[in-house]
């Protein structure tokens, strides 16, 4: 550890602990919310730009009234405090003021993923109990197809917004105002509120820390998602440490955004540090890997927010020697695995990586606020990291049943030690709130939130007392794919339910070149079967599991192993993997850009080892 690193660190300690104190927790009593945070920015940075997204610059007064409009229209039509409306929409403008408006109201947006269809996008309107939904015209097929599944009225509950880009029809060269006629079943939003008010609401300045902002729904796997519960002082908090100790950016900072808004790193993490500090973002619908750098440098963001395998897609493009002349100097995010990390930093001149983590539902923080590499950084949570047997999929316990505490740089099963100033504040359903809590862990009376994550401590250098972490991998019953968490217990429920399934057992395998781990299955067929109906199965697969959660791979077996309480057994399925040599039952594989399983090769199987297969 050099003077230089030293001297680093020594700097930033007075600012962390200002941090510190900054971020303790407001009561919850307290009025704010974020919609009050964009209605200063208005009067103090007006004319600044706030958002920037195809050909389009809003200022922060325009965006402002925009949402006041929206706002007013929704109370006219009974919106009001605690009501919970759905938000379907893609990356854009209107998406960023419907939340806005929303908030002013003290409503509750239900954020649904635009990458859902029938089944799952009928349960996350359900299961939020939604008055309204309010959506955006390209996500107008996908909302017909469940509207008999909805207690929504057609003509007055379905509120539309209309959208002349992406890869909406728009033959007759309309402006951004513009676009196509609403359906018969919806009211134009657009229109209705064209000749609203612009002013602020009373209402904004009534909504507390404490009351719900958001629903941001885990990412589901048989595509009926959990909506985790954010409040207003959550979002602020999160929100704030991105801004003032992450990315420490002002208004005169441009963040580049192209991750979902219906996520919390894009929302929260991305464009709620916008908010809070009063700089603009450069919004996109998704990310391009091909037209990155070039609109880095056009429009000049030197803040990115990232998730790992953004990054992953950008160190596998082709190197160019000027790459690091750009303006990107800060980036946030999480996922950012060790073997990319500093390739990633020195080809595209990154000065600062604010790795974090953090479950949308959970109760533990953790951000590289000191700039170490390859490291999640440090918390001020109560944590604990305690033994857990991979091979069984258990936590290790002592004769009293205590989880044992694993020693200093050992991996270990993360623990967040649930208080009143650390609230779990779990998910719309109960039990599924209870099931990640693990009581009586270490002490009589004691409740920790049960991450699902191992993480180590790591020797970084010098850190002036605060321990850096490591996060290592997904355990038990979860594995992470394309940015998504991946549930085998609820994708074997629906994999079960195919008529010449038996029974199966669902895992995670790793693929060169990915991050996280595409799932696999390895099936028993029902007695009779003599082999798998690959075109029916398929079919069947693709219509009941959204993309991410689908098996790549399947293994068929005779039988399955179990342990003796009857939990299957997946070590040595996750060992032998995929591979051809390895496994003598028969393997099938669906190859990207497919929608039907075949048979695997030795061949496909050589380019996906040497992470050539396109996954």
């Amino acid at each position: 550890m050099g003077l230089r690193d030293t001297l680093s660190v020594a700097v930033q300690l007075p600012g962390l602990l200002a941090l510190k104190k900054k971020l303790a927790p407001r009561p919850l009593e307290e009025r704010d919310c974020f919609a009050r945070q964009v209605e200063r920015n208005a009067e103090k940075f007006g004319n600044r730009p706030a958002v920037l997204f195809e050909g389009r610059t809003v200022t922060w007064r325009e965006f402002n009234a925009l949402a006041n409009r929206y706002a007013h229209c929704l109370k006219a039509r009974g919106i009001g405090r605690g009501d919970t409306v759905s938000l379907l929409m893609e990356n854009r403008i209107e998406f960023l003021a419907a939340m806005t408006a929303l908030n002013k109201l003290g409503a509750i947006a239900g954020l649904i993923n635009t990458n859902l269809r029938e089944r799952p996008l009928a349960h996350c309107i359900n299961t939020t109990d939604s008055k309204a939904c309010l959506f955006g015209e390209e996500m107008t097929e996908a909302l017909a197809g469940v509207k008999g599944e909805l207690p929504l009225r057609e003509g007055s509950d379905y509120l539309f917004v209309p959208d002349p880009g992406g890869d909406v029809p728009d033959p007759g060269g309309t402006s951004p105002e513009e676009g196509n006629p609403a359906p018969n079943w919806a009211v134009d939003l657009a229109a209705e509120s064209e000749t609203a008010a612009t002013e602020n609401l009373p209402e904004s300045r009534a909504v507390k820390l404490g009351d719900r902002v958001a629903y941001l729904f885990t990412s589901g796997t048989t595509g009926l998602p959990k909506a985790s519960i954010w409040s207003n002082r959550r979002f602020l908090a999160s929100a704030g440490m991105s801004h003032s100790a992450g990315l420490k950016c002002t208004e005169k900072d441009r963040l580049y955004l192209c991750l979902p808004l219906y996520h919390g790193t894009g929302l929260i993490i991305g464009a709620g540090a916008v908010i809070a500090s009063g700089a603009s973002m450069f919004l996109r619908r998704k990310f391009s890997a091909g037209g990155f750098l070039s609109e880095v440098r056009e429009y000049r963001t030197n803040c990115l927010v990232y998730v790992g395998e953004l990054c992953r897609y950008l160190a596998n493009t082709p190197a160019r020697p000027d790459d690091h002349r750009n303006p990107l100097d800060t980036i946030i995010g999480n996922g950012l695995r060790p073997d990319v990390w500093m390739d990633f930093k020195k080809r595209f001149g990154i000065r600062r990586i604010v790795e974090f983590y953090g479950a949308s539902e959970g109760n533990v923080a953790f951000a590289n606020l000191m700039n170490k590499n390859c490291t999640v950084g440090m918390t001020t949570s109560e944590i604990a990291l305690v033994g857990y047997d991979t091979d069984a999929d258990e936590i290790v316990r002592d004769e009293q049943g205590r989880c044992i505490p694993v020693a200093t740089g050992e991996p270990g099963l993360l623990l967040g030690r649930i208080t009143e100033e650390a609230v779990f504040e779990g998910y719309t359903n109960a039990e599924a709130t209870e099931q990640k809590i693990l009581r009586n862990a270490l002490e009589t009376g004691d409740a920790w939130f049960n991450t699902g994550d191992l993480m180590r401590e790591v020797d970084v250098g010098y850190t002036a007392g605060f321990p850096h972490y490591q996060f290592v991998d997904r355990v038990g019953d979860t594995f992470r794919w394309k940015s998504e968490n991946v549930s085998t217990t609820e994708v074997g429920e629906i994999v079960n339910g195919h008529p010449q399934v038996q029974i199966c057992n669902i895992y995670g395998v790793e693929i060169a070149n990915t991050d996280g781990r595409a799932g696999m299955a390895a099936l028993v067929l029902q007695p009779g079967a003599e082999s798998l109906d690959l075109e029916d199965f398929s079919a069947y697969v693709n219509r009941e599991l959204p993309a991410y959660a689908r098996p790549v791979f399947l293994r068929l077996q005779t039988g399955l192993d179990v342990t003796g309480t009857f939990k299957m057994v997946k070590g040595q399925l996750r060992k032998e993997g995929y591979d051809p040599e390895a496994v003598t039952d028969p393997l099938y594989v669906m190859k990207p850009g497919r929608d039907t399983y075949e048979p695997l090769d030795g061949d496909f199987a050589a380019q996906i080892r040497a992470g050539a297969a396109g996954y």
